[in-house]
């Protein structure tokens, strides 16, 4: 328990490390510093600047699928769909555009010449994985009558991209780091109603 809170420890200090200066300019002395420990724990944890980069990526998709898995899973079982799917709507856009998290996709593109098998397990283990998951819900849901999804993966990946496109979008070129709650919950919203009259029984 204590090496795994060390680990989570060396992981938040050197997010905190790579969203100020980069990949490049990220120091593992200063992670060391930022998160209180030597610089011989840090790499007795991970081996170099690179797996601690990977790390840090691993990590924040894993942080954010616990964030809405609750909301998917419930998904499924809905008894109130357009309810159940606004809220997950409403959690997914929040997850999604937080700061820390888009300017870490934002570091990740702009490195993917130097990481391409890192940007390929993002995209792999955020997109992908969560379309296959929602996928399995909307098949579950067509099942039960209350969609009408023939291609679920495709229906997946429309509800995600009508939630996220517009604010995801300003976020990623940094025309706005941050949004109002009724903004996003307007988009979140609008977005189920425009999959519901696609895919709506």
């Amino acid at each position: 328990m204590r090496k795994d809170l060390k680990r989570r420890t060396i992981l938040d200090a050197a997010l905190a490390e790579f969203l100020e200066h980069g990949y490049l300019g990220a120091g593992m002395d200063r992670v060391a510093t930022r998160a209180g420990a030597s610089k011989v724990t840090v790499y007795a944890h991970f081996a170099d600047k690179q797996a601690l980069f990977e790390a840090v990526f691993t990590q924040a998709v894993a942080d954010a699928e616990r964030a809405g898995s609750a909301f998917v899973d419930a998904l499924a079982e809905s008894d109130d769909l357009p309810r159940d799917l606004r809220a997950f709507a409403r959690e997914h856009i929040v997850t999604v555009t937080r700061p820390h998290l888009v300017r870490l996709r934002r570091m990740l593109i702009g490195e993917a010449g130097r990481f391409p098998d890192l940007a390929r397990a993002w995209h792999r283990a955020a997109p992908e994985r969560g379309h296959a998951t929602l996928a399995a819900v909307i098949t579950r849901l067509t099942r039960r009558g209350l969609l009408r999804a023939p291609d679920p993966l495709l229906a997946a990946q429309h509800l995600n991209y009508l939630i996220l496109s517009v604010p995801l979008n300003e976020a990623m070129f940094a025309v706005r780091d941050t949004f109002p709650t009724a903004e996003l919950d307007r988009w979140a919203d609008e977005a189920v109603r425009v999959f519901l009259a696609a895919y709506g029984v």
